[in-house]
């Protein structure tokens, strides 16, 4: 990755960067092809670490490989908090050129979250899926807005919930199907309830809008579809365990469109 004022190029580690996420987090992908290039170039090389991270306990049965995996980005992490070397790797490489100490820390908390992946116990409560949620999608949009610009926790927190959410009950037959009890109370009111909480925060995040400033905002452009899947998921909770959260193609496009061009989210 290289930067020369406002004019950026992607090299062949960004390029892997992109690809990455365009394969494995193709919603990310989209919206980050939404965002103005000078975003893309600091975003890709944050959710490709994310793709990393999130598959690493899931790539393998054996969970000392897989607490390998995690310890592995735990020392590129230190790697870059220390300001030395940082070892050569296609996404450790650009993101070592662009998150900051504080980005380091959110990030390392993400693993130790992950962590609860390799376990695949079930979440206690609610509360607890919930803290899950913030470390890994709350900690993920921290950091994304970070190496963009100034933007409020009034604004993020929430936003991060919403599409933590939005994400894991679209993911809930795959985490079935892997052997994970992904929700506290699987009952249709639990489930109906969980939505309806993942709304509020959607709002809440919303009506803070003006603590996002414009840089920062291509960050949160990955909720456009967070709406869509969390009122169905509260008008439907059958919806969730039958995989049918995702919102039609044309419906989905024509909102990421908008958004990005008025720059909302």
């Amino acid at each position: 990755m290289r930067s020369t004022g406002s004019s950026c190029v992607f090299d062949a580690d960004l390029t892997a960067c992109a690809d990455l996420v365009r394969r494995a987090d193709p919603s990310r992908f989209r919206a980050t092809m939404a965002a103005p290039v000078a975003a893309r170039v600091r975003l890709f090389p944050i959710y490709a670490f994310n793709v990393e991270v999130a598959r690493a306990p899931w790539v393998t049965n054996e969970p000392i490989i897989a607490e390998m995996r995690l310890q592995w980005w735990r020392d590129v992490l230190a790697e870059i908090a220390g300001g030395g070397a940082v070892r050569r790797h296609e996404v450790a490489t650009p993101l070592a050129g662009v998150v900051d100490a504080t980005g380091v820390r959110l990030l390392d908390a993400l693993i130790e979250a992950r962590r609860a992946d390799i376990e695949r116990a079930p979440f206690a409560d609610e509360a607890t899926l919930w803290a899950y949620l913030d470390a890994t999608s709350g900690n993920l949009m921290r950091v994304a807005a970070r190496v963009l610009g100034p933007a409020g926790e009034g604004a993020v927190r929430p936003a991060g919930l919403a599409l933590g959410l939005a994400n894991w009950l679209r993911a809930i037959p795959a985490l079935e199907a892997a052997g994970r009890a992904p929700l506290p109370d699987g009952r249709p009111e639990a489930v109906r309830r969980l939505a309806q909480e993942g709304l509020a925060h959607l709002r809440a995040a919303r009506s803070c809008r003006a603590e996002v400033s414009r840089p920062a905002r291509p960050a949160l452009l990955p909720l456009w579809e967070a709406g869509m899947v969390l009122a169905r998921a509260a008008r439907d909770p059958a919806a969730v365990a039958a995989g049918r959260l995702d919102p039609a193609p044309i419906k989905s496009g024509t909102l990421l469109a908008l958004r990005a061009l008025s720059r909302g989210w």
